[in-house]
């Protein structure tokens, strides 16, 4: 198939078909997240960042260039959650606006845009990494640029840059040994190519619903395994994969030979060769059909063959276990408090803006002086559009902005740069008893610079852990992990690992503790109480008998009891 340019009305397709495919697919994404802890995931984020684009996109009729770029670019800004999210935003942001000025868009303003993607999500990110999204957006920008030169056709240009970005994608746990050490690749990575394969089956014409509905975050268990292949209705039950080290010529009439034969025997095909070697791809009912016949070409690797029913059967019950678990969260946040205060406010010189999980912990914030609290953290992201909404209600000349999450820096950091009345300083609190520690720290009389510079600086005098249970087998840091243990997390790492979740959490503040620890507090969640939460501390009083500790109710859902040593 040859296409030569594109105009509004095909962008419009491939881009709502790409948001399909990754609400199709976000629970396959979120599986791939490196820590098997049950909050916020990459596929969820993701998902409901480009949704919020999508229902302004599929709401246009008749769209031209400009109208189309900025309901891409806005809508995916104001929806932007979690990390992932923000970066996707980004990406779409720079995209966009290197195709905004076209009637229609051939290989070059592809290739243009591609880079400028890549460019404005870079810049965003204080300190990239290799491994992740940003790798998998660059590489796939300059394969683009590479091909530039030697195609004018949309659909070479297209299927040859996603080749090479999934090949990548397969190499970035050697890039980041965390993911080598799960068994997975990137999660930002694989949602890219998610939506961008998404797009590339609408552009060749193949039939794609496009439809955006209401709740277009959510996902019945049947497509988050893999639409068409999910379910009893599986036709190929094995997903095959393994590498061919070529021992004889594997030319292009070899390479359709075998191409040929994998469909004679299966679907889902991938096949691409390089000079010394063969990546293989395929879903089959026999997989050894497939290893006998690749053993003619050469020696075999990185062999990996999946039951899929399988897995789609384990993943149906998780998956209706956490739509339970989350339907319980949205439940509570709906009869126990509004998202945000709506009080009118009067002027004052700074107001704070806090986002908080559980009403113990939304209470102690107020109480705190934060004026408004946004409800999300752990199991659900806010949008940068929740920031900025809360921004815009504070009636103060600074704004001081506490995410309490490392996965919500990066949207407070958006919501900052999309106001422009209002002096807002974010506060990168990492974790609830940090930004409780930003707000003791916080004195009225000070000036701005100073108030700013010790609430910075309490962030490293906490150190904060977290218990909760794993959601699936992995193996971090050494560590093997089963589903259903119960975990005691540390700023940086899984620190302790058992069956109880009072014997956890005792092993993950005697790592935390050291000679110069002064107060340890202990917020006890939903699923944890004060009783056990007393036991913890009796055992932290015989670790060390001069060091203080207080017990507060918390009511955070997921996360047992959250931990913090001053």
């Amino acid at each position: 198939m040859i296409i030569k340019t594109i105009d509004a009305a095909v962008i419009q397709k491939c881009f709502l078909a790409g948001a399909g495919a990754m609400d199709a697919k976000k629970e396959i994404i979120n599986d791939l997240n490196v820590f098997p802890v049950p909050d916020g995931d990459t596929g969820t984020n993701m998902t409901m960042t480009i949704m919020s684009a999508a229902k302004e996109v599929a709401a246009l009729e008749e769209p031209d260039m400009p109208r189309l770029c900025k309901a891409i670019s806005g809508g995916s800004l104001r929806g932007a959650r979690g990390n992932s999210g923000v970066i996707l935003s980004q990406l779409l942001r720079g995209f966009t606006k290197e195709i905004a000025g076209q009637d229609t868009v051939d290989v070059s303003t592809l290739t243009r845009a591609f880079e400028r993607a890549v460019e404005t999500a870079y810049r965003a990110v204080m300190k990239p990494k290799e491994g992740t999204i940003l790798t998998v957006a660059r590489v796939g920008a300059e394969k683009a640029l590479e091909l530039s030169e030697r195609t004018d056709n949309l659909v070479e240009l297209v299927n040859a840059v996603l080749l090479h970005m999934r090949d990548v994608l397969e190499q970035t746990p050697d890039m980041l040994p965390v993911l080598k050490e799960a068994g997975v690749v990137d999660s930002g990575g694989e949602g890219l190519l998610t939506i961008l394969e998404g797009a590339y089956d609408a552009l060749l014409g193949k039939d794609v619903d496009y439809e955006v509905s209401e709740d277009a975050a959510a996902i019945s268990p049947e497509r988050a395994a893999g639409g068409s292949e999910a379910g009893a209705d599986i036709r190929f039950g094995y997903c095959t994969e393994f590498i061919i080290m070529l021992e004889k010529e594997f030319h292009s009439k070899e390479e359709q030979e075998f191409k040929a034969y994998l469909e004679s025997i299966g679907d889902s095909i991938v096949c691409v060769a390089d000079e010394d070697l063969v990546k293989i791809h395929v879903h089959t009912n026999d997989p050894g059909l497939a290893i006998q016949k690749a053993l003619t070409y050469g020696s075999l690797t990185r062999m990996k063959i999946d039951n899929m029913r399988e897995e789609h059967n384990e993943r149906v019950i998780k998956d209706a276990e956490k739509k339970a678990a989350e339907q319980k969260e949205e439940a509570r946040i709906q009869t126990e408090e509004p998202k945000r205060e709506t009080a009118p406010m009067e002027h004052k010189k700074d107001g704070f803006i806090s986002v908080s999980v559980g009403d113990g912990l939304s209470n102690i914030f107020r109480e705190l002086g934060v004026d408004i609290v946004i409800e999300g953290g752990q199991t659900m992201n806010p949008s940068t559009e929740d920031i900025l909404g809360a921004i815009q209600q504070i009636n103060a000349d600074n704004v001081f902005i506490l995410p309490n999450n490392s996965n919500i820096i990066l949207a407070a950091e958006q919501a900052k740069d999309l106001d422009e009345e209002k002096n807002v300083i974010v506060i990168p609190s990492r974790n609830i008893p940090q930004g409780i520690a930003a707000m003791v720290n916080y004195a009225e009389g000070l000036g701005l610079s100073e108030n700013i510079e010790a609430m910075m600086e309490a962030l490293s005098t906490v150190q904060s852990g977290q218990v909760t249970y794993a959601v699936r087998d992995t193996a971090v840091d050494g560590r093997e992990i089963k589903a259903g243990d119960i975990m005691g997390l540390s700023d940086k790492t899984i620190e302790a690992v058992g069956s109880d979740v009072v014997e956890t959490a005792i092993k993950l503040l005697k790592k935390m503790m050291n000679e110069e620890s002064e107060l340890v507090t202990i917020y006890y969640g939903e699923e944890g109480n004060e009783k056990d939460a007393e036991r913890i501390a009796a055992a932290v009083q015989e670790m060390d008998s001069e060091v203080e500790v207080e017990i507060q109710y918390g009511g955070q859902p997921i996360y047992y009891y959250f931990v913090s040593v001053e």
